[in-house]
């Protein structure tokens, strides 16, 4: 192994440990908690090594984003892989959804609620969102009903499950009610 292959390897390796450690803080104290300071002083390496890789607070919320979106893809894949036809596969695709919604709250508001500088429905929209989004058109464009866009049908979904995840967790809609919410939305929408 070369010098140079050895220093972005190791250079590698302190950008995953900031973004961890970044998430981990995040999970545990909130965003407001993630300073460069902070993590500076977690992963034991100096101010100016944590910007040698990351601009700011808002570079590293994005990269924390764009490692969510992977994870969030690969949970929709592997949760309805197995599921017997359309709608079970629907069903199982928003249950998945929201579970990680609620398993990775820092995680989703980097996604979804803060300013990471991320493009959403462009032409340089980083490629794990778009695969996230994808995860998503995969299945729901088996249930987008005859003359109906797949892609439009997907993002009014994925509105849906963005607006339960959201106000459930800000405590507007009752936690009691959210299995007959989805079961409402899986039924009325994704109509095979």
């Amino acid at each position: 192994m070369s010098v140079q292959e050895r220093k972005e390897r190791e250079r590698a390796g302190r950008e995953r440990l900031i973004v961890e450690t970044a998430r981990e803080l995040a999970e545990q104290q909130g965003w407001d908690a993630v300073t460069t300071r902070r993590l500076a002083e977690r992963i034991e390496y100096s101010q100016p090594v944590l910007y040698s890789h990351f601009r700011g607070k808002r570079e590293i919320i994005g990269a924390v984003a764009l490692e969510g979106a992977t994870a969030l893809a690969r949970a929709l894949r592997a949760a309805t892989a197995d599921a017997d036809g359309p709608s079970a596969r629907v069903a199982t695709l928003a249950h998945a959804y929201l579970d990680f919604a609620e398993r990775h709250p820092a995680v989703y508001d980097a996604m979804f609620q803060l300013d990471g500088g991320l493009a959403f429905a462009h032409e340089d929209t980083p490629e794990p969102l778009k695969d996230g989004f994808a995860a998503l058109l995969e299945t729901l464009s088996e249930v987008a009903g005859e003359g109906v866009d797949p892609g439009l049908f997907t993002e009014v979904f994925w509105a849906a499950l963005h607006g339960m995840a959201t106000l459930t967790r800000a405590g507007r809609l009752p936690p009691t009610e959210a299995e007959r919410r989805l079961e409402l939305l899986v039924n009325r929408l994704a109509v095979v």
